[in-house]
């Protein structure tokens, strides 16, 4: 399972950050400075550093630097005699010196036009077995960042006294990963971040199509898991000694992230809490699964946990609910900051404005599904109800019962208070549970999920509920007929009809939520501008909203319908017409009727009566949810008995159409099939029937010797 990003963790905490800048990011190609690169990345330290933050940068580079210069000049001062002979190597410490200088000088030139004052700091590893070498240090950086002035660190390559110093690992740091790792130690930063050329660990060569990011490190699962490619071409290290580095400073109590240094953007985005790069944390192994589960795996872990349900008592199923709830409510400042992380990415992204509004978890929506829990909580148990009983024999009794589906698969939109309403029922009803959620949700559903399943007990397991991150685990998951019964896709139509076409697992589902409110010329003109504003505006992006006003053409003469368009343009609604609306009241022509808007837009038309209201539902809607608006009961009674939906509504709004307002204390999805459930889900729509027989002794012997009797036995309450 992919892991769960806890950057959160450290997030909003940070002061001091050690910036770590790699060779491959320092230069381009020949060793040159990469000045593009290398000049938004001081804009970006000068940025943190305006807005408070303490940066700390260690610089690779100046080895590949001064090369470049020294073999430029060493081409200049030779003969075309000298240049036939064979090259020997160039010096290391003789690159490093004269790269060293060439390096500051950008950055003192790049820093002072962005008004930052730059400090250069070379050091050996063996100075930091000298405490009082150590204390300085610690004394002069925090001197310089009192006055925001960014301290520049590389090891002084140039007069380095280890025999080797670009092969040897020996000493107590080796290379300018190992640096960083041991200042931010040593001055006690609150992040380190690596900069590479790469966008962070993979589990093999990021080059191999087949490797995939690892977006937080676990010692204990990904160390023996990971092939290494090549090491940097230019610089000493590469991935594995910013593993190794990552490691032990991470094991030591700070948070390190590897990242590319190609984005200058990704501090930024780390110090925002986003999914960059790879997080290495001592508590890593909290967060994520050390051994990998199997789509087969999650599935029958669930089932396994849901028959341990089953056999609690009422009253202790009923208690998970309530603790589930005060979870709920306990964990509010955790869930709204993994939200809010959410929000602000969705917001990045440029998602539309009803998208965003489904994944905001406010105080009030936090409460309202505590309450919702609680409420499914009391509700009657749903589990081994007698739904009849028969007297098939003298002495053999039948019992007819309710019964839990098994293991259900919900593949939801970006609403993350739908995982818990989800989560509720199925426990509620005694299934196993596979969740996969929209990857605009996928801190929420993590929060949310962990919650939940923390408040299960270790007598069921927290494995009763499957959290599913990867969108590539579906089509495994599509496949396990034998041990999931139900798939619930809530999401486009597109999402819908793919899942049925690629399972044989039952599906249920809405593929769109076209719902349709028809005014009529019999209608209270209150009433009927409080039904269509709270249709279509109390929550757009719902699958309840009203998507399409049908007006009857009688209340064009009487300006009722002005009044109607009226109510919903002034509430910021954009109105597209029919062939005659467009025309009457000079709308814009809608596409097409078949649109679900999920946003403030709807379809307005004009119709020649209910009939035709109802023609057009037909012809048009989703079978979701429609209304009639009118004080005509016969005509009333003609529209619900005709409208071939699932829920079909008298002078209410379409935005009751759902399993909380209906008394189902929750729902799992709406359903506009035809088999098994229909209209908003609940308990109810999550169970099967079971039959049970009681006898003495009979046998069948051909049906000789026994008397049916069929008798319908009284179900005692």
């Amino acid at each position: 399972m992919e892991e769960v990003d806890r950057s959160r963790a450290f997030a909003k905490d940070v002061k001091r950050i050690v910036v770590k800048v790699g060779t491959a990011v320092v230069t381009g190609k020949g060793g040159r400075l990469a000045l593009g690169r290398l000049g938004a990345l001081c804009e970006q330290l000068a940025e943190l550093n305006s807005d408070g933050f303490e940066v700390i940068l260690v610089s690779s580079g100046a080895v590949g630097l001064g090369r470049q210069r020294l073999r430029y000049r060493q081409l200049v001062n030779s003969s075309f005699a000298d240049l036939q002979k064979p090259q020997h190597e160039l010096d290391g410490k003789a690159c490093a010196g004269v790269g060293q200088s060439s390096l500051m000088a950008y950055y003192e030139t790049m820093f002072d036009q962005l008004d930052v004052t730059a400090a250069q700091l070379l050091v050996n590893d063996s100075s930091f077995r000298d405490k009082e070498f150590r204390k300085q240090l610690n004394e002069t950086v925090k001197s310089m960042l009192d006055l925001r002035v960014i301290p520049i660190f590389n090891e002084n390559d140039a007069i380095s006294t280890r025999r080797a110093p670009y092969q040897d690992s020996s000493g107590i740091f080796w290379d300018n990963d190992s640096l960083a790792a041991l200042l931010a130690l040593e001055l006690k930063a609150d992040l380190l971040i690596l900069l590479s050329d790469v966008e962070g660990l993979y589990t093999g060569p990021p080059s191999d199509p087949d490797s995939k990011l690892i977006h937080t490190f676990i010692k204990e699962k990904h160390q023996d898991e990971i092939t290494f490619g090549d090491k940097s071409r230019l610089g000493r290290g590469g991935m594995t000694a910013k593993v190794k580095a990552a490691v032990n400073a991470a094991y030591a109590g700070i948070p390190v992230i590897i990242t590319s240094g190609y984005a200058a953007e990704n501090i930024d985005k780390v110090l925002r809490g986003l999914r960059v790069g790879t997080l290495f944390h001592q508590d890593a192994r909290l967060w994520a699964p050390i051994t990998d589960s199997t789509a087969r795996d999650m599935a029958v872990a669930a089932r396994e946990s849901s028959r341990k349900l089953q056999a609690l008592s009422s009253e202790d199923r009923k208690q998970i609910l309530y603790s589930i709830a005060d979870a709920l409510e306990a964990n509010e400042k955790t869930i709204r900051a993994e939200n809010e992380l959410d929000v602000a990415t969705a917001q990045e992204a440029g998602l539309e404005e009803s998208l965003v509004a489904r994944l905001v978890m406010t105080p009030a929506k936090i409460s309202s599904l505590a309450a919702s829990v609680r409420k499914l909580a009391d509700m009657e148990d749903p589990i081994g109800r007698v739904l009849k009983k028969t007297e098939v024999a003298d002495g053999l009794v039948l019992e007819k019962t309710s019964s839990p589906l098994g293991v259900l698969l919900i593949v939801f939109e970006s609403r993350p208070d739908a995982l818990v309403q989800i989560a509720s029922l199925a426990i509620r009803s005694g299934n196993g549970l596979l969740l996969k959620g929209g990857k605009e949700a996928r801190r929420s559903n993590a929060i949310l999920h962990k919650v939940i399943t923390d408040a299960i007990p270790e007598t069921v397991g927290g494995k009763l509920i499957g959290l599913v991150t990867s969108r590539e685990e579906i089509p495994d998951l599509l496949k396990l007929d034998d041990v999931i019964d139900l798939v619930i896709p809530r999401g486009s139509n597109k999402l819908v009809s793919q899942i049925k076409n690629t399972t044989k697992i039952p599906v249920l589902g809405h593929a769109d939520g076209i719902c349709h409110v028809y005014v009529d010329k019999a209608c209270n003109v209150d009433m009927a501008k409080r039904i269509v504003s709270d249709a279509k505006l109390d929550y757009p992006a719902a699958c309840n909203a009203m998507e399409t006003l049908l007006v009857h053409k009688d209340l064009e003469q009487n300006a009722v319908l002005n009044e109607l368009i009226f109510a919903l343009q002034s509430n910021g609604v954009t109105l597209y017409g029919g062939p005659k609306a467009s025309k009457i009241l000079n709308l814009p022509e809608a596409r097409s009727f078949n649109h679900e808007y999920c946003s403030k837009a709807c379809t307005v038309e004009v119709v020649e009566d209910v009939y035709g209201a109802i023609d057009h539902i037909h012809r048009h809607g989703s079978a979701h949810t429609d209304c009639i608006v009118t004080e005509d009961p016969e005509v009333a009674e003609l529209f619900l008995r005709q409208v071939d939906s699932a829920a079909v509504f008298h002078n209410a709004s379409t935005r009751f159409s759902d399993g909380f307002r209906f008394g189902l204390g929750a729902e799992v999805g709406i359903s506009t099939g035809r088999i098994h459930a229909r209209g908003p889900v609940g308990v109810e729509g999550l169970l099967t029937t079971r039959w049970i027989m009681r006898g003495k002794g009979q046998v069948v012997d051909g049906d000789n010797g026994i008397t049916y009797t069929h008798q319908d036995i009284p179900i005692q309450a």
